[in-house]
């Protein structure tokens, strides 16, 4: 079982940039892709972004060349970094963990979800 604990959401304004944690408390961390989800209010959970275990990473269009998504697998932790934040992006981001030898970019493949952090943009 997987547990994941995401931080670092907040209220920041249209331009600017926050960094979201999500911490794993399985030892094999390394092997399963991680991904994060948003889900905005009426909506469904949306993919923004993966990694897997050997680095290779996708992005959702919407967020291509804001968002960087990166892992440190000695902290068992996988990062987003968001800059050039828009109102669009308000909605609670997820981490998941899949055990998948490719990186799977619907919810349902996600068996491990975390709690949720909120990301509300301002304009």
């Amino acid at each position: 079982q997987v547990q994941l604990v995401e931080s670092g959401g907040g209220l920041v304004q249209a331009g600017g940039s926050l960094r979201l944690s999500c911490a794993a408390s399985e030892r094999t961390f390394s092997s399963y892709v991680m991904g994060w989800f948003r889900q905005a209010p009426g909506k469904g959970r949306e993919f923004v972004t993966a990694i897997s275990w050997n680095g290779r990473i996708y992005y959702a269009d919407s967020v291509k060349g804001r968002f960087t998504i990166s892992r440190d697998n000695a902290k068992n932790t996988v990062y987003l970094q968001m800059n050039s934040l828009k109102p669009e992006d308000t909605a609670v981001y997820y981490c998941g963990a899949a055990s998948a030898l490719v990186i799977p970019t619907t919810p349902d493949d996600y068996p491990y979800w975390g709690q949720g952090t909120q990301v509300t943009v301002s304009s």
